[in-house]
């Protein structure tokens, strides 16, 4: 398996960076909202604030919305054809998740330096811990969203997904951190996962480490990542028998 995932990873991520232009589009909302949301919000708050926010959408809207790739696939028989090889069907998965992994990298240090050069002043320690966090969130978003991609209808899955991202968003207290929000609307937030890993950025990009934030946001991420993953693997399994 681990063969597979290793030339199926290779040979996906040599794909994804021939496109350049789509990489850097990726990034291209929380990088306007940077530049253009920022300048306003650090009269409220500070970059320490706006980034992690920015970072989780960004996660959300790459790896959240990574089952488009499946759809393709499905459509042109790809993923059939590739259904009768001898590969592992964890590989294909694997193969896919890590790839998108890589492309978030990528767009996280894209987006690191634009907020660098315009302020942000968050230690490298808690920027490297924020950044594993995101990628463990990112990779298990990413298993997800293949399994809904392979369980709607081809139709459905542009729709559905890019609706269920933006209250995702917002609810996560990308832009304003929810205890500005009214009562009901910071209850509902509680409901979110992506809400426990941003608050604990916060704390990483503030310098605090050791905080009950900080180990609830990484609880609630394995938590989600070991739900995720096992979803994405069984689905893809059983479309993949």
């Amino acid at each position: 398996m681990l063969r597979d995932t290793w030339v199926l990873f290779r040979h996906n991520v040599r794909v994804t960076l021939a496109q350049k232009v789509g990489i850097a589009f990726g990034a291209l909302q929380p990088l306007l909202f940077l530049v253009l949301f920022g300048p306003i919000f650090t009269s409220i708050g500070t970059w320490e604030t706006l980034v992690p926010g920015l970072i989780i959408q960004l996660g959300l809207m790459s790896t959240g919305l990574a089952g488009f790739g499946v759809v393709f696939e499905r459509a042109s028989g790809v993923l059939e054809r590739m259904r009768v090889t001898p590969a592992s069907r964890l590989a294909l998965l694997l193969g896919r998740v890590l790839t998108n992994a890589v492309t978030l990298i990528i767009q996280m240090a894209l987006l690191l330096a634009v907020a660098y050069a315009l302020g942000l002043r968050a230690p490298l320690a808690g920027v490297l811990a924020g950044v594993a966090l995101v990628l463990v969130l990112g990779v298990s978003l990413a298993a997800l969203s293949y399994a809904v991609a392979l369980t709607l209808p081809q139709e459905l899955f542009a729709p559905v997904t890019s609706t269920a991202v933006v209250p995702l968003v917002l609810l996560s207290g990308a832009f304003l951190p929810m205890s500005m929000a009214p009562g009901w609307l910071d209850a509902l937030s509680h409901l979110s996962p992506f809400r426990y890993p941003l608050e604990a950025l916060r704390d990483l990009f503030h310098g605090a480490y050791a905080t009950g934030t900080v180990a609830l946001g990484v609880a609630v991420t394995a938590v989600f990542a070991a739900v995720s993953l096992a979803v994405g693997t069984r689905v893809f399994n059983r479309q993949n028998a």
